[in-house]
């Protein structure tokens, strides 16, 4: 059982050290290691501390029951209506997660007991193990830039050199009909040991590395991706709507991803519109390029570069400029870039019991690793984690 040494009677907040965001939470002790049980002034502590430092890490919480995660999660955002219909209260890809054409129908399987609960990781896990409470054996498969990337790192690059990639840096959303959850919240279950390291290297182009905990999440806060901007930038930004393409993860699937895991290589390769499932104009996202936060009044860049279609800009003369896919992805890289240079990122070396909570609607994060055939008798790392997010009620706006 999680110790209870040094909790306190309400919640401890500590900013991450070396990082510009992400803080670290102590529950007090009459939670009884479930945030759920918070009380309003905490909870209203924790959400306050979610939206100004991003990335929230509370650990010790191995144990959590994933209907207390799903309450938690659901919590943060009030204008989920009562799950009623499909995509309410669901969880935030809807359907579309587990289409056989999509990019992330190999992400997981679903909690039976609470299918807005994803189970996500890498191997084989027997029924009653800790984390598969759905009474069967379940596989798990962690993504890997192998088979996402146009260029990839070697099997020896990566098993002797223990060099990987981001695998894509995303927001968690649908991106089509659904609104983009507020908040996501990660639970690490079996996780490697944080000592194994990987590095993360930015392409054949660039001399950037970044060492990392084998299988880190990397997040990247949105707020300093709009202030590294310049002040052009900013006000092309804060004038540009992002259209994203209708079923973006089987549009995008034929398709590969740059080296930094930012956007799509443009080939011609994604599916064409009338191959696609059926699908509505009206459900067609556009999302403004930036996002403002409801507690700190920031601006964040959010875009989600693999995913978008075109860019619509409002000219000081009333006039709107349209950039098309290609010229669309060569600017979305230019603008989101610089924010992940290593100094900017932040890479959480998971421990067992980890719960992450970060504000999905300022930040970007990516998974990291390669955790197949990679271990000195050439087994797989073995990891399971709990994912929730659920599909807001609103879209994000820009508040100037």
């Amino acid at each position: 059982m999680p110790s209870t040494e040094n909790k306190s009677s309400s919640i401890s907040i500590t900013p991450l050290p070396k990082h510009k965001f992400g803080c670290k939470i102590q529950l007090p002790e009459y939670c009884n290691n479930d945030p759920i049980n918070l009380n309003d002034n905490d909870f209203n502590q924790l959400f306050e501390a979610v939206h100004k430092y991003l990335v929230v890490v509370i650990p010790g919480l191995a144990e959590l029951k994933p209907k207390s995660q799903y309450l938690l999660t659901k919590k943060f955002d009030p204008t989920i209506p009562e799950p009623k219909g499909e995509g309410f209260g669901g969880y935030g890809h809807g359907k579309e997660f587990r289409h056989e054409q999509s990019v992330l129908r190999k992400d997981g399987t679903s909690v039976k007991s609470q299918p807005q609960v994803q189970i996500l990781g890498q191997g084989t896990f027997t029924a009653g193990e800790p984390g598969n409470e759905n009474g069967e054996d379940i596989s798990l498969t962690h993504p890997s830039h192998t088979s996402f990337h146009k260029d990839v790192l070697t099997p020896d690059e990566i098993k002797h050199e223990h060099k990987t990639r981001f695998y894509r840096w995303h927001i968690d959303s649908a991106l089509y009909e659904l609104s983009p959850p507020v908040v996501t919240t990660l639970l690490g279950i079996k996780v490697p040991p944080a000592t194994q390291t990987n590095t993360i290297t930015y392409g054949r182009d660039s001399d950037d590395q970044l060492e990392v905990a084998q299988g880190a999440t990397c997040f990247v806060s949105g707020a300093e991706a709009f202030r590294l901007l310049s002040d052009e930038q900013k006000e092309y930004a804060l004038n540009t709507t992002i259209e994203y393409a209708p079923h973006p993860y089987i549009f995008i699937s034929p398709a590969r991803a740059t080296s930094d895991g930012l956007t799509m290589v443009s080939e011609g390769k994604e599916t064409p519109f009338d191959e696609l499932p059926a699908w509505e104009e009206q459900k067609v996202k556009k999302l403004p390029m930036v996002w403002t936060n409801p507690v700190t009044k920031q601006h964040h860049l959010q875009i989600h570069g693999c995913c978008l279609f075109k860019l619509h800009t409002k000219k000081s003369d009333g006039s709107v400029s349209i950039l098309d896919l290609e010229d669309s992805r060569k600017k979305v890289h230019s603008l989101m870039r610089p924010a992940i240079a290593p100094q900017n990122v932040l890479a959480h070396a998971w421990g067992e019991g980890d719960l992450v909570i970060f504000f999905n609607r300022g930040v970007w994060h990516s998974v990291t690793g390669e955790f197949k055939g990679v271990k000195s008798d050439g087994q797989d790392e073995r990891r399971l984690m709990h994912q929730c997010n659920i599909a807001s009620g609103v879209d994000p706006k820009t508040t100037l």
